[in-house]
């Protein structure tokens, strides 16, 4: 069973049933949908048609919504793509208009009051490169100095202003209310910049009474500063390379991602690590050398996901490029370094649900366990479980649909739904018969039990059992 989790962007390319299920069959386990593009009716759907492959292909797959947030971005440009060529001038305006290859509109007015003269703009994750000759009248003259194609509604970097954009508008508030409406499993945040920037949707998940995990996109070179203080009030973290590559010095983003792994083993969070992964596959059917190296070279470091963008948006065949990516995962996966990881990652002290996760683990090792099997009301031990990376699988076992979900994100979890029984000898029954069941584990086979006293509440793991399967 593979570990590494595989998050996969869905879009144009992806978009039908078929194409869907090929992609689940091949080991898609979160479905990342843009906000950035398309209307919320537009998402409702997609979500409808990833829940209805996912049932015919037998599988749980979670739906991560993933909100622009505060990022600078040219609006609607006519048949939707358009090419700036070398040389040529562009105005960004305020205008409401449809852009072409001459005139851009800008989503926010307020462009023309941080930029200068000699400024550098970036567009499509820094391929287009436009100076900034005169600003005049409320727009923004360019020169592009590289040029390339353009689409609708993509980001704008401005590497050297600084912009006061709040961190969660009212439009990601608003966004987020259509994505719980539509039952997502996940919600990533764009751009948070600190600790408070979760606030507000934290706020706005308590107000409707939804426990919906808030992974923080770490994309602004305020939030690689304050990478500590936002992993520990996020419930993951992604390493969003495109942008951090722009808004950073581009030789510094290795040591950052590096950096953000590995706080996010040492607090227990999942992590993601996106961004040109298998980039070239857009167009070819193999990705090169130095992108499989850079796939593992993130399992290496600790990353729990991998995520595919263009590859599977709008590439020629998202489905291999699924497999590709499952493929460089289980060939890293057999080269670990389990028993460094065990160590050297985690919570510790105080907490008892954690130290029974690392006693767990550690027991793998020590008396040749095949699986543990973890029955959990909100995900927490599993996660606690993963972050020690166990190199057996780990069945988690829920009564809830959304946290059999969420565990998608988790490192080697495979989560299943199944009621939990209120009496403890039941439970490790159950928990022996599931490890069958589900093909982690065979008759005469040891396997590591995680259960709480008394059964049946959330957060009390504190029971660990070696029980021999028959």
């Amino acid at each position: 069973m593979r570990s590494t989790k595989i998050v996969a962007t869905i879009g144009p390319a992806s978009r039908e049933p078929a194409i869907l299920e090929r992609m689940i069959a091949e080991g898609m386990d979160v479905a990342r949908l843009n906000f950035a593009h398309g209307d919320p009716e537009h998402h409702a759907e997609t979500v409808q048609m990833v829940r209805a492959a996912a049932e015919r292909c037998g599988r749980e797959v979670a739906v991560l919504q993933d909100v622009p947030g505060p990022k600078l971005r040219i609006g609607p440009v006519r048949d939707g793509v358009t090419n700036l060529d070398a040389g040529s001038e562009v105005v960004l305006t305020p205008e409401h208009i449809e852009g072409d290859s001459h005139r851009l509109p800008m989503q926010w007015a307020g462009l023309a009051e941080i930029v200068e003269p000699d400024d550098i703009a970036y567009l499509a994750d820094g391929a287009i490169r436009l100076r900034i000759t005169q600003v005049l009248d409320g727009e923004v003259i360019t020169k592009v100095e590289v040029g390339g194609t353009v689409a609708s509604r993509q980001g704008l970097n401005l590497p050297n202003a600084s912009i006061s954009l709040p961190a969660v508008s009212d439009d990601d508030l608003r966004l987020i209310d259509a994505g719980l409406e539509m039952g997502v499993d996940l919600i990533a945040l764009s751009f948070i910049r600190r600790r408070e920037d979760l606030d507000p949707v934290r706020a706005r998940l308590a107000q409707v009474e939804r426990d919906v995990p808030v992974i923080a996109k770490i994309e602004k070179p305020q939030a690689a500063m304050n990478v500590e203080e936002i992993i520990e009030a996020a419930d993951g973290v992604m390493v969003a390379r495109g942008d951090l590559g722009i808004e950073l010095p581009i030789e510094e983003v290795p040591l950052i991602q590096k950096k953000i792994l590995h706080v996010a083993g040492q607090k227990a969070k999942p992590a993601i690590t996106a961004t040109q992964m298998l980039e070239s596959m857009v167009q070819s059917t193999r990705p090169t050398r130095a992108e499989v190296a850079d796939v593992s070279n993130a399992i290496f470091d600790g990353t729990d996901a991998v995520m595919l963008s263009q590859e599977t948006a709008v590439g020629r065949d998202p489905a291999g490029a699924v497999h590709m990516m499952s493929q460089i995962a289980l060939a890293t996966e057999r080269e670990l370094p389990y028993w460094r990881m065990l160590t050297e990652r985690g919570l510790r002290g105080g907490d008892e649900s954690a130290a029974i996760a690392f006693g767990a683990v550690g027991a793998v090792y020590q008396l040749g366990l095949k699986a543990l099997v973890c029955p959990t009301l909100t995900g927490r031990t599993a996660r606690y479980l993963s972050s020690h990376r166990p190199q057996v699988p780990t069945l988690a076992l829920s009564p809830r649909l959304d946290v059999v979900r969420r565990c998608s994100i988790y490192w080697g979890v495979h989560a299943r739904h199944h009621e939990e029984p209120h009496d403890t000898p039941t439970l490790l029954d159950v928990c022996s018969e599931q490890a069958k069941v589900h093909g982690v584990a065979e008759p005469g086979d040891k396997i590591g039990i995680t259960a709480g006293l008394p059964a049946g509440q959330a957060g009390g793991t504190n029971l660990f059992k070696v029980h021999h399967v028959e």
